[in-house]
């Protein structure tokens, strides 16, 4: 999805104009730039966090020459999905918390973990 399709399904959803719509776009992208430049984090329930994390300096190497070059530290934008994002995204998963070892509620025994089974 590219940002004109972005800004074609905001148009969709009401009696706006195409201008609207970049205009509502822009403002949200704007917003997410200017908290994260201020070392600020963006939450937005049901979807994830966007943030930044800082990298410290180190020593890269130059591909071409083999040269060793000296990356300063900086900070990079980092985006953390939510839980509900995830589980939209891979509906196929399990859901729940997952039991190996023990016995499970009832005396029924736990499902075993076949690549990892007790130790006996």
């Amino acid at each position: 999805m590219t940002k004109a399709d972005l800004i074609d399904r905001v148009v969709a959803l009401g009696d706006l104009t195409r201008r609207d719509g970049e205009v509502i776009v822009e403002t949200l992208f704007e917003s997410v730039v200017e908290a994260l430049q201020a070392n600020d984090k963006v939450e937005v329930r049901g979807f994830g966090s966007f943030r930044t994390r800082q990298r410290n300096p180190r020593t890269g190497r130059n591909p071409k020459t083999g040269a060793s070059v000296s990356v300063p530290a900086k900070r990079v934008p980092y985006f953390k999905p939510s839980k509900e994002l995830r589980d939209l995204v891979n509906p196929g998963e399990a859901k729940g918390p997952r039991r190996v070892y023990g016995s499970g509620k009832g005396g029924s025994p736990a499902p075993v973990d076949i690549h990892h089974p007790p130790a006996m």
